[in-house]
C-alpha cells in the first residue's frame, strides 16, 4: 500500500501545494538544457537508413545523420503536436519542429514532471500554436534531495504506467475493431442489399463485381446537383447567427453527419442568407470536403440531420439530391468503401490532395428503390448505433485512465505519495 510522507511543508506554488519537506523547489532551467532541434530536407530521409528522425509527434523517418546521441527528452513545439514528449536514447536526428532536452538528473523523472506540467497549456494561442524553451524553462517543480529517490519514483511510475497503457491499448484495439464492423456492415448493406437470395449481375466495371441486378448504376451527375460553400475565413465567424460547418470540422469532428441541435457549430451573421442561398443546407443535403492533407481522407464528407438550416463553409463542395431518394441511404454510400476508394483513385496531389466537382460528378453510383434503400438505411441505423454506443462507453472508460495515470504522475512527482519502499508485483 502506498503511503504519504511524514512532514510535508508549503511550496509556495498554489497548484503544487506541500511538498515533503526535503523536497526543494527549483526552475527547471537549472535542471536541464534545452534548444530547437534543426530542419531536414526529405533528400536525407529513407527507408534504408537505421537513425530515427523525430518531431513533435514521434518518429517522422530514418536517416543516415544526427545531431543527438545521448538520451534526450523530445518535445513538440509546433502545431497539434505542442506538448507532446517522448524520451528517447542514442543517435536520433530532432526536427526543428521538436525542442532537444538534455537533463541534468535522471532522465525517467523529469520527463515524467513535464508530462505532468501539461506543456500545451503554455504554447501561444496564435492560429499555429508555438511552444518555446524559455517558457519551460522557467517553471517551477520540486524535487528530493536524495538522488536515489528519483529512479525510485521513475521505477513506481514506468510500472504503473506501463498497466494503466496496457489496458488503454487493449480498449482501443477494441474499438477499431468496431470501426471495422461497422465498415464492413456499411460495405455489404449498400452493395449486395439486404436479401442475400436476390440475383445478382455484372454491370461491365471490373472494380464494381456483382450487385443485385434490380440496382440503378448512375454516374454521380445524374442523382445529386452541386454548389459550393461560403466563401468566408475564420475571421468572419461568430458565436451566435445562422451555424456553418467548415472543411476542417468535416475532417476532425463532425464527419458522416452534423446537427447544429447537438453539436457545437460556430456562426455566420444572418445577413449570409441574402446573398448566398445556394450555400444554405436544408435537411438531407452533402457537404463535402474540398481538399486533404492525406489521400485517406479524400471524399470525407457530412450531411445535415437536422431542420435547422446550416451553411456549408469555406472549401466545401454541396451535394443536393434531385429526387426523393432516401438521403439517409446515400450517407452510408459514400462512407463505403467502394465509393471512397471511387474518390481516392480519382484525387490528384502530393502534400494537398483536391477534390473537385468534376471528381464528384464522374463517380459511379448505386443503388435499389426508394423503399428498398430505406430499409438497407435503417437496417445500418440500428446496427451502427449499437457500434456506436460500445464505442462511447470504451472511449468513457479510456478517458478515465488517462486521467488517472496523469493523477498517478502528478502524485508521485509532487510527493504526495511516498514510492521509496515500494516494489512491484510479482507473479
Amino acid at each position: 500500500m502506498i503511503k504519504k510522507y511524514k512532514t510535508y511543508k508549503d511550496s509556495g506554488v498554489e497548484w503544487i501545494g506541500k511538498i515533503p519537506i526535503d523536497w526543494t523547489l527549483v526552475k527547471l532551467k537549472f535542471l536541464m538544457e534545452i534548444k530547437s532541434g534543426k530542419s531536414i530536407s526529405t533528400e536525407l530521409l529513407s527507408d534504408e537508413y537505421d537513425i530515427p528522425v523525430l518531431g513533435g509527434n514521434g518518429i517522422l523517418g530514418k536517416t543516415n545523420n544526427y545531431n543527438s546521441e545521448s538520451k534526450d527528452i523530445i518535445i513538440g513545439r509546433v502545431g497539434a503536436h505542442c506538448g507532446n514528449i517522448h524520451l528517447l536514447n542514442g543517435k536520433k536526428w530532432v526536427t526543428d519542429n521538436a525542442l532537444l532536452v538534455k537533463s541534468k538528473i535522471n532522465e525517467e523523472f523529469l520527463t515524467y514532471w513535464l508530462k505532468s506540467l501539461k506543456l500545451n497549456r503554455l504554447a501561444n494561442t496564435n492560429a499555429q500554436p508555438l511552444l518555446t524553451g524559455s517558457l519551460i524553462k522557467n517553471q517551477f517543480i520540486t524535487i528530493p534531495t536524495d538522488s536515489q529517490v528519483f529512479t525510485q519514483i521513475a521505477n513506481y511510475l514506468d510500472y504503473k504506467t506501463n498497466l494503466i497503457d496496457s489496458i488503454i491499448a487493449q480498449k482501443e484495439e477494441l474499438i477499431e475493431k468496431l470501426k471495422e464492423q461497422r465498415q464492413a456492415i456499411i460495405n455489404e448493406a449498400v452493395t449486395k442489399g439486404l436479401n442475400p437470395n436476390v440475383p445478382l449481375r455484372a454491370y461491365g466495371i471490373e472494380w464494381l463485381g456483382d450487385i443485385p441486378e434490380h440496382w440503378k448504376v448512375v454516374k454521380f451527375r445524374y442523382k445529386f446537383e452541386t454548389s459550393k460553400g461560403l466563401t468566408i475565413t475564420k475571421a468572419n465567424l461568430v458565436d451566435e447567427g445562422i451555424p456553418v460547418v467548415n472543411y476542417g470540422e468535416i475532417h476532425s469532428k463532425f464527419g458522416f453527419e452534423v446537427n447544429p441541435e447537438i453539436h457545437n457549430l460556430k456562426c455566420v451573421i444572418e445577413d449570409y442568407i441574402e446573398s448566398n442561398e445556394s450555400s444554405l443546407l436544408s435537411k438531407g443535403d452533402f457537404v463535402f470536403a474540398d481538399t486533404s492533407e492525406d489521400i485517406e481522407g479524400s471524399g470525407n464528407f457530412t450531411h445535415l440531420n437536422s431542420d435547422i438550416p446550416t451553411f456549408a463553409g469555406y472549401h466545401t463542395i454541396i451535394a443536393r439530391l434531385i429526387d426523393n431518394s432516401d438521403y439517409r441511404y446515400f450517407a452510408y454510400f459514400f462512407d463505403s468503401t467502394t465509393y471512397r476508394t471511387q474518390i481516392q483513385n480519382l484525387v490528384k496531389g502530393v502534400k494537398v490532395y483536391s477534390i473537385t466537382n468534376k471528381i464528384l460528378k464522374d463517380t459511379i453510383l448505386f443503388y435499389p428503390p426508394v423503399d428498398e434503400q430505406k430499409n438497407i438505411s435503417e437496417y445500418i441505423d440500428f446496427k451502427v448505433n449499437k457500434i456506436f454506443s460500445s464505442i462511447e462507453k470504451l472511449e468513457k472508460s479510456i478517458k478515465k485512465l488517462k486521467e488517472y495515470r496523469q493523477s498517478i504522475i502528478s502524485e508521485a512527482v509532487t510527493g504526495k505519495i511516498d514510492v521509496r519502499d515500494w516494489k512491484p508485483k510479482t507473479a
